[in-house]
């Protein structure tokens, strides 16, 4: 082979190369997947009370990016608009975004030639012994010589991709890129989730502890009447006792309540990004909550698309299948060609004339022989990885369709249980109420209206609880569904005109 035709060989092999190891193919949607076995009610149940109106269910309908917005409170808007501004935890997957960018980048500069340049300036001293003449102390020449060498080089070097293992790399990084592009998505989705969660959970305290203060009023009036009867003899004094343990009973619900309502904001204000002592005062009631009336639910099929989290687990299903075409370049010859071309002069006025260029081509085949099983080994460990990140990815796809699942019968049957709730907290009160009277008329017992009342305790806690259950399990369906991030462009990607501006220099 002549030297002039050994980079038209070399660029053969590159044009012709292959890239090794198996193509990835985004999995199908799983054949025949559904939510319930039995058909999924479209219409859930309803009573007239906060929180209680039905909810239609719509098959194939989109997700709202900002489906927060459909419990038009507008306290909660400005609650995770400023999360979506200030949340460290939000902010760093963001910034763990661009950092996988900045890899592919790095990563694709491999495909093209290295060029490095440099510029000399040498000024020597040489004795007369080191050009064959006498030595120091000899009369033919007295003197050193003195010179100056200009020089400016540029060398390349650039790795031929024949195998296409760079180019598998490159994929990898893409596929990286990509895990992280819908772990920001997670991330998105689990603040704007926690804070609606949180927001939902302060206006159920509120509730409960409103309750609470109620019942707690309506132990004192009850034991002031018992105290007077106790007096007029009506009573026994194990029958104020048992009321004054009861009244106390009752107060010692509500520190535990408050806790949990001061630790409510604590949460929200570290969802915001702000200290405690940055609370602003802004509360939540469920008064104040719309429950939505019209809910999406998407095919079985499109949500392997929709749950970041499914498309998270793909990337790294992409990213495993590249690394077997890198490991398997790594056992196979690998192509290197090196140039160099520059000037030299001892003058600087001659640098650029004729005699003063210098260059040089070579290239070179370099093929594994024995490095101790590292290479093979380090394939089998790429084949083991992308086994497990195949099921990885099936029991993502499984976790998400039992989301769905749990969310759709939590939204039916919390329905039911709020209409029940409601039923029994008016019989209860309507129960209580009567018993109050008829024992303030002396025709019932104290240990009836007791029995009656703590009934009434219950069904009146019971009722806020189920009330903030149906506007949980209604976030829970939006989480579930993947909260329409496919319908926001807060994050944009970076298109491939800003790539290739970066690669006009190291400097942006």
């Amino acid at each position: 082979m002549t030297t002039r035709s050994v980079p038209l060989f070399l660029l053969t092999l590159l044009a012709t190369g292959c890239a090794v190891g198996p193509d990835f193919d985004r999995p199908a949607a799983p054949d025949n997947a559904g939510y319930t076995a039995e058909p999924t009610p479209a219409l859930t149940s309803s009573v007239d009370a906060d929180g209680g109106n039905a909810q239609r269910l719509h098959l194939g309908a989109d997700v709202e990016g900002h489906w927060w917005t459909s419990f038009n409170n507008d306290t909660l808007n400005a609650y995770v608009a400023e999360a979506l501004r200030n949340n460290p935890t939000l902010q760093q997957a963001q910034a763990s975004l661009r950092q996988a960018r900045e890899a592919v980048y790095v990563g694709r500069g491999a495909l093209y030639p290295s060029i490095d340049g440099a510029a000399n300036v040498t000024r020597s001293k040489n004795t007369t012994a080191e050009f064959g003449g006498a030595g120091a102390g000899s009369s033919a020449l007295p003197f050193n010589l003195l010179y100056t060498v200009y020089d400016a080089t540029a060398t390349a070097s650039y790795n031929v991709d024949v195998w296409g293992g760079i180019r598998r790399s490159v994929e990898s990084d893409e596929a990286q890129q990509e895990y992280q592009q819908y772990e920001t998505e997670t991330a998105y989705l689990s603040l704007t989730t926690n804070v609606v969660a949180a927001a939902i959970t302060e206006a159920s305290l509120r509730a409960q502890i409103a309750s609470t203060e109620n019942i707690i009023k309506l132990e004192s009036d009850a034991l002031r009447i018992i105290n007077a009867q106790f007096e007029l003899g009506g009573v026994s004094k194990a029958d104020v006792l048992s009321q004054q343990t009861n009244l106390a009973q009752q107060k010692a619900l509500l520190p535990p309540l408050r806790k949990q309502l001061a630790q409510t904001r604590d949460e929200l204000m570290a969802l915001m990004g702000r200290f405690p002592n940055q609370d602003d005062g802004q509360s939540f009631e469920l008064a104040k909550l719309t429950l939505p009336g019209d809910l999406p639910l998407s095919v079985p099929s499109a949500l392997v698309n929709q749950r970041p989290d499914i498309r998270a687990a793909e990337a790294q299903l992409h990213a495993a299948t590249a690394e077997i075409g890198v490991t398997t370049a790594n056992l196979l010859p690998q192509v290197q060609i090196n140039a160099s071309y520059g000037l030299e002069s001892t003058a600087a006025s001659s640098l650029f004339g004729p005699g003063s260029q210098l260059y040089s081509l070579a290239a070179g085949v370099s093929q594994p022989i024995f490095h101790g099983g590292t290479l093979w080994h380090q394939r089998r460990e790429a084949q083991a990885a992308l086994d497990g990140a195949v099921a990885s990815y099936k029991a993502t796809v499984v976790n998400a369709f039992q989301n769905v699942a749990d969310a759709l019968r939590a939204v039916d049957a919390d329905a039911d249980a709020l209409k029940a709730s409601v039923e029994a907290e008016r019989s209860a009160e309507q129960s209580y109420r009567i018993a109050q009277m008829q024992f303030d008329a002396g025709s019932l017992t104290y240990l009836t209206l007791l029995t009656t009342e703590q009934q009434f305790q219950q069904t009146t806690i019971a009722l806020s609880q189920a009330q903030a259950q149906r506007f949980s399990d209604t976030a829970a369906l939006f989480q579930a569904l993947g909260g329409g991030w496919w319908n926001r462009a807060d994050i944009p990607n970076e298109d491939e005109a800003d790539y290739r501006h970066r690669l006009e220099g190291d400097n942006p």
